[in-house]
Order: structure tokens, then C-alpha cells, then sequence
């Protein structure tokens, strides 16, 4: 468990870095621990240390590690492709959906959210790298897309979430990330609260700060590796 702690003050130390260098408030930014595979007892370890947002990818480990998670006060952000049939799981242990990108998903999570009788955060996800391998909407329809998410009355847009192309060449992450933030501004036009921008993860946190993210999914840079195929890893947040 040190080397966790010791990992996320270097985490919120570049965080903190990246501000400064931006000419932003350290405040701004919010870091979500991208949970994937981690075991609860480490969870723990860093919400008791302070932090509070936990993202997960599948369905099923939001299930089994909520009981063990529970007494830890924390929000939990669902970042995975969602499929249709796993929105009653995601609605009862999730309190924020980061990856809404099509319209049947948006129509199904209103009709059960109405059967609950609740109201879901949500976060458009918005393919800005333009690769096939990733969900989310196309830049060019996103707002378009919104619009139409505008008429399920149970779905709050909070913000937008991309993941960055993979690249060494960080003007090219950067256009993703820049492309996002001016989606942002169109939508905030158009009247839709889409305050957060959700995108940076362990190898590009800096570049996204510096294009205007307010939140940071970081997973590897403080868990540690964890093993999956490569094709996996690109199409999930981490």
C-alpha cells in the first residue's frame, strides 16, 4: 500500500505541475482512480487517504466491489462501453455514467431510470482520435447527439469524456484533447451544462490539463501495471 500512496502524491504532483505551467488553479482538476482490476483493500487505501471519485470499466467488478467499498464514502463513475442489458447494475452502484454515446442506450437508461423514479449524470463520449477501435459519438455529431439526449428528462449532461489517441507525438494528442474542449464550448452555447471535460489518462494527464481538462482518469500511474491484450486497453478507459 506505500508504494500506492507514493505513487498518487507523484500523480497529484504532476497534476499540480501542469496547473502551475497552464496558468490554472490546482482545484480545477479532479482525479478519478481508474479501478480496473484493482482489488478493493487498495481501492480503500486511497480513498482513506483522501481521494474520492473511483472509475470502473465492466459491470461486473462494480458489483462485486461495492459491498466491500461502501463504508468509504466515495462516488463512483461508470466509464466502460455500457450495454443495454447491464443498465439496471449500473444504475444501482453507479452515480455517474461517463460513456453515453448512442441513442437506444439514452432511451433505455430514461425508461428505467422512470421506473425508478431516478435522474442519472451522464457524460457524452466523443471519439476525438477518430479511431474505429473506440466508441464514442463522431465530433462532427456530437452536438446533434446532445440535443436529442435533451429530450430524456432523467439524463443530466454533466460534460464530455474522450480518450486521447495513442501517440508519442503529443501534438496529435493534443488535437483530440483540443478538439473536445471546443465541442465544449459549442454545447455550453447551445445551452447544455457540459461543465466537465473528462480526459487525460497516466500518459497524457499534462496535455489534457493543459487543453482544459477538469478530470483526470489515472490508473496504471498509481495502481501499477495491470495485464490485458492491447486491444482491450485501447478500447476501455484506464
Amino acid at each position: 500500500m506505500k508504494e500506492i500512496l507514493q505513487n498518487l502524491n507523484i500523480i497529484k504532483k504532476r497534476i499540480s505541475t501542469a496547473c502551475e505551467q497552464a496558468g490554472r488553479n490546482s482545484e480545477e482538476i479532479k482525479l478519478l482512480l481508474a479501478t480496473k482490476t484493482v482489488s478493493p483493500d487498495k481501492i480503500k487505501a486511497v480513498l482513506e487517504a483522501g481521494e474520492f471519485l473511483i472509475g470502473e470499466n465492466k459491470v461486473q467488478e462494480l458489483k462485486e466491489k461495492h459491498d466491500a467499498l461502501r463504508a468509504v464514502p466515495h462516488e463512483t463513475h461508470f466509464i466502460g462501453h455500457l450495454q443495454t442489458n447491464k443498465i439496471k447494475d449500473v444504475l444501482k452502484y453507479a452515480d455517474c455514467v461517463q460513456s453515453l454515446d448512442r441513442l437506444v442506450l439514452a432511451e433505455k437508461l430514461q425508461h428505467r431510470l422512470e421506473a425508478e423514479d431516478k435522474t442519472l449524470n451522464a457524460f457524452i463520449q466523443v471519439n476525438t482520435s477518430y479511431e474505429p477501435s473506440k466508441f464514442g459519438v463522431d465530433p462532427e455529431e456530437a452536438l446533434g447527439f446532445a440535443m436529442k439526449v435533451r429530450q430524456y428528462d432523467r439524463i443530466n449532461i454533466k460534460g464530455l469524456m474522450t480518450i486521447g489517441l495513442f501517440s508519442a507525438k503529443e501534438e496529435q494528442v493534443r488535437k483530440c484533447f483540443r478538439l473536445l474542449k471546443e465541442l465544449q464550448l459549442k454545447f455550453l452555447d447551445s445551452g447544455i451544462d457540459a461543465f466537465e471535460l473528462s480526459m487525460g489518462m497516466s500518459n497524457d494527464l499534462e496535455v489534457a490539463i493543459r487543453e482544459g481538462a477538469t478530470m483526470v482518469r489515472v490508473g496504471t500511474a498509481i495502481f501499477g501495471v495491470r495485464k490485458y491484450p492491447d486491444s482491450y486497453y485501447w478500447n476501455e478507459n484506464s
